[in-house]
């Protein structure tokens, strides 16, 4: 059974370790990157990404960039936002960036996993 692979790209090690935690247990392989560099050498090494997960607080490059100049660049691969910040308009701004959903930190688990079987 070919098993769906997901990339998190968060700088802070502990929130790539809280969800590889909770997605290796519920079956899926998991890639990170702590920097968009990272995560665009993974992306062009490997076509069988089938999720981003894009916390968009990030360093260098922030994820509102990031996602824009990966659907710049024609990846077709789902990317959900994952941010702390969740005040009005935050959602719409992750969104008009193009990500194709929006989770707010600290994550709720069951909303992850409700994007994450839409999308796979």
């Amino acid at each position: 059974m070919n098993k769906k692979q997901i990339l998190i790209i968060d700088d802070d090690y502990r929130n790539i370790f809280a969800l590889k935690m909770v997605l290796k247990a519920k079956g899926f392989v998991c890639q990170s990157a702590l920097s968009f560099k990272e995560a665009e050498e993974i992306i062009a090494l490997n076509n069988t990404i089938n999720l981003i997960l894009m916390d968009m607080m990030m360093p260098e490059i922030d994820g509102y960039e990031a996602i824009s100049i990966l659907k710049g660049k024609g990846v077709t691969i789902p990317i959900l936002a994952i941010t702390a910040q969740a005040m009005t308009g935050d959602r719409e701004k992750c969104l008009a960036a193009g990500a194709d959903g929006y989770v707010s930190k600290p994550v709720d688990i069951d909303q992850l996993m409700l994007y994450i079987n839409k999308y796979l």
